[in-house]
């Protein structure tokens, strides 16, 4: 019996005085007296690591979320004493270290305070599994407010909420239901002006309390591991979203198929059924690019295998979806199905590639198939065969792409819904129970299908799809919001989560449009379709137990509201595909809340609705059946509504008119705006003219236009088309440069210009400096001008 009370229950242990400390280069180091240590890394100038041990020892230094790619590097870096504590400096913060209590405190270089400990790290010792639970305090500064942490379905701003991260399995889930189906422990705060951003990077389950149990005090805590995280100034908050996706990585341009609108459903099966779906659409002159089949394509749901009733010849069915320009996508779930006559449950036996129970047998669940034992994909050489398992579908059959799903792990008719927390991993060869690796489990399957599909699509592109993630997954797939419901609060649900996972770092991201559960009526299709198209993932997937839900289902009506809107999306495509491009290569957020886009304006901080696709357009859906209309915030600044070229003053709320067939859609006044024509599929058509829409403004804005060869990697080797635009007008004059980049030669040789809100009536138009007739330019005597796509500066006057 154990009657010491401080042996059976230490509670709460803290650092007490620093005793020693250590330059390393980039690295600090502070031990204090009775044993703990912290690391400061300084990555950045505004990206700093910040890393406790406790015995006077860190746990081995690895992370799945990391980018191994990730920049680094910094301008200035400096490091006081004082009596009473040290001071790091870089060219934008300054950390102080209290030497008595080893608590922090970071401000800009103006003395500002940005983030300050509370009670700082402390810890309490974890009897029941071994290690510590590992906690951080800090102060909530006055009117601060939170935003991030991925798909949690509450309001944006989670000031007043306690949140926590376990990637679980959560069918028809319901509005602040917690936790869903990723780990992001990352967070961005705002207050004073100021934007900062926390990553917690810890793959145990993490808990986060935004001023919930006390008004006065953030914190977070993690089951096990240590206390590491990252610290990332901004002032800006899409500069903090850049610097954590820097760190965490960003995914490489899709193919540009992968932007167009798809189709789903729990399932389509057997071929004939897919066939009349595919016909379907382009009977109807829908546009579509992608199908999906779900589990029941495959014998008994054993992966990689094929229903031969179901689907005779697989490759020549695929082969013909693609001569009607649709691509074939398949899902591929982690459970192996028990079946010693079933080759790959033989395979991963014989190499010992199944996670383990404890006491050492297999681990052993039940998904689809029935019985199953699951591969251990954190073990390297289980990834590698992985891998290779894609080969006869992607190169010999010829899917196009591959969808992750269940693999939390799902696990049914358990209360936990997962494996058994003593399921043991290999982690990397940082051997861990499944309370470490649970988070990360989806995210090392979904790392090991990327590589097979890139391996084996190449020269073409990878798209994969993921359900589960953990930070940095974004790296390796795309990802959609699990088992929604068809009701009007998943669609408010649905918009909230888009916003928040590209707040995240995570940006190519959809739900499933229409509701995975339930039917939706027509309205609620129509408005979510109306949603969806301005999602960077955009399919409709539902059970399939409750109805129909393709876009004819709904009657004559709704097809035709459908059609409009997937066709604006099509029409969108190369402004969509820019975006993709910026969020590629700077990790710039592709939807941003309009906190995100004007910070300084408190109005928006509480804002949930209104969004910003890419940079310049302004979306704000219809979240109420009946509505003719709806109001809504319209950020500072001018902007233009889309339907009716009015201009409106931002900075103040407004009635928006917009029934059944509208949604509110505005465009920033100077935006040039780049448009295809509407197309079928993705290369269905030449592209014989690029379309930009010009919208007046009386100053200077700046638009950018990326294209490529929307597949393939010649755009690694400079074959790429960048055309920056620089807008700046006057009064009775307009002027628009081009600056272009990159070796990619597009198929089109002209611009067709369309000028909204000109102000003044053309009488002159001068291309690089040369007065041009206007009936050359202007044969239509309207406000379109055709120009070639190689000028440098077009310049339209009133006289």
């Amino acid at each position: 019996m154990i009657t010491n009370t401080e042996l059976e229950y230490k509670g709460n242990l803290y650092p007490n005085e620093i005793v020693n400390f250590v330059k390393d280069k980039d690295k600090f180091y502070f031990t204090t007296e009775n044993g703990v240590v912290l690391e400061i890394t300084v990555i950045q100038d505004r990206t700093i690591r910040f890393r406790y041990g406790t015995d006077h020892a860190f746990q081995p230094d690895f992370s799945y979320a990391i980018d191994p790619n990730a920049s680094r590097g910094y301008s200035h870096l400096d490091c006081l004493e004082t009596k009473t504590e040290y001071i790091i400096e870089t060219s934008k913060l300054q950390v102080l270290i209290d030497k008595k209590t080893l608590r922090t405190q970071i401000s800009d270089l103006n003395g500002n305070i940005i983030n300050e400990d509370e009670l700082g790290f402390h810890w309490e010792e974890n009897y029941e599994h071994g290690g510590n639970t590992v906690k951080m305090s800090k102060i909530t500064q006055h009117t601060e407010s939170f935003y991030g942490m991925g798909d949690k379905a509450t309001h944006s701003n989670l000031k007043g909420k306690r949140v926590n991260n376990w990637v679980m399995d959560q069918y028809a889930y319901a509005k602040d239901q917690d936790p869903l189906y990723k780990a992001i422990p990352f967070y961005i705060g705002l207050h004073s002006g100021q934007a900062y951003g926390v990553f917690f990077d810890n793959s145990f389950r993490t808990h986060f309390d935004f001023a919930h149990e006390r008004r006065s005090t953030t914190s977070f805590w993690g089951d096990g591991g240590e206390m590491n995280y990252y610290f990332f100034y901004g002032p800006e908050m899409h500069k903090v979203v850049r610097a954590y996706t820097n760190l965490t990585g960003a995914p490489e341009l899709p193919p540009l198929w992968a932007l167009g609108y798809h189709q789903s459903k729990w399932s389509y099966f057997p071929e004939s059924n897919v066939k009349e779906i595919a016909k379907q659409f382009r009977d109807l002159k829908i546009p579509c690019d992608a199908l999906y089949l779900d589990i029941d394509y495959m014998d008994g749901f054993r992966c990689f295998t094929w229903d031969k009733k179901k689907f005779p010849e697989p490759k020549r069915m695929i082969d013909e979806l693609y001569e009607d320009g649709f691509k074939t996508v398949v899902m591929i779930d982690p459970g192996i199905k028990v079946d010693k006559d079933y080759w790959i449950y033989q395979e991963a036996v014989e190499n010992d590639y199944f996670c383990k129970r404890a006491d050492g047998p297999r681990m052993k669940g039940k998904v689809w198939p029935g019985e199953c034992n699951f591969p251990d994909f954190t073990n390297p050489a289980v990834r590698e065969w992985w891998a290779e398992l894609y080969k006869e579908f992607m190169a010999e059959i010829g899917v196009h792409a591959v969808w992750n799903d269940m693999n939390e792990p799902a696990v049914m008719e358990v209360p936990t819904k997962t494996a058994p927390l003593d399921t043991r991993h290999d982690y990397d060869g940082h051997p861990s129970s499944h309370r470490k690796a649970h988070n990360i489990y989806g995210m090392q399957m979904v790392r090991a299908t990327y590589e097979g599909v890139k391996r084996y699509v190449y020269p073409k592109r990878p798209l994969v799809i993921t359900r589960a993630a953990y930070s940095g997954t974004q790296r390796f797939a795309s990802t959609w919001t699990g088992d929604n419901v068809a009701t009007w609060e998943h669609l408010w649900i649905a918009n909230v989560q888009m916003q928040r996972m590209c707040m995240s770092g995570y940006s190519f991201v959809g739900s499933d449009i229409g509701g995975f559960a339930e039917q939706p009526n027509g309205e609620l299709f129509a408005r979510w379709i109306q949603l969806g198209i301005f999602h960077p993932f955009c399919r409709v997937h539902s059970s399939g137990d409750h109805g129909d839900q393709e876009p004819w289902s709904f009657g004559t009506e709704i097809t035709d509201i459908v059609r409009k809107f997937i066709e604006l999306r099509y029409e969108l495509l190369p402004y969509l595909y820019t975006m993709f491009w910026r969020y590629s290569k700077e990790g710039t957020p592709m939807l941003l809340p309009i906190v995100c886009y004007d910070q300084e304006d408190t109005q928006t901080h509480f804002r949930t609705d209104e969004f910003i696709f890419g940079e310049q357009i302004l979306v704000c859906p219809i979240q109420e059946p009946n509505a003719k209309g709806r109001r809504m915030y319209i950020p500072r600044g001018d902007w233009y509504n889309y339907w009716t070229d009015e201009v409106i003053e931002g900075g103040k709320e407004k009635w928006v008119v917009a029934d059944i067939d509208m949604v509110p859609l505005f465009i920033k006044a100077g935006a040039i705006i780049p448009k295809y024509p509407v197309q079928q599929y993705v290369g269905e058509l030449e592209i014989k003219e690029l379309i930009l829409d010009v919208y007046f403004t009386e100053g200077t804005e700046n638009s950018t236009v990326y294209e490529d060869a929307e597949d393939g990697y010649a755009y690694e080797n400079g074959k790429f088309s960048l055309r920056n635009f620089k807008l700046l007008g006057k009064e009775k004059e307009m002027t628009i440069q081009q600056f272009k980049d990159g070796a990619f030669i597009t198929t089109y040789e002209t611009f067709k210009i369309k000028l909204h809100g000109l102000p003044f009536k053309i009488g002159k138009v001068e291309i690089d400096n040369e007065k041009v007739a206007i009936k050359d330019v202007m044969p239509n005597g309207d406000d379109i001008i055709y120009v070639s796509k190689d000028f440098t500066q077009l310049r339209i006057t009133e006289e």
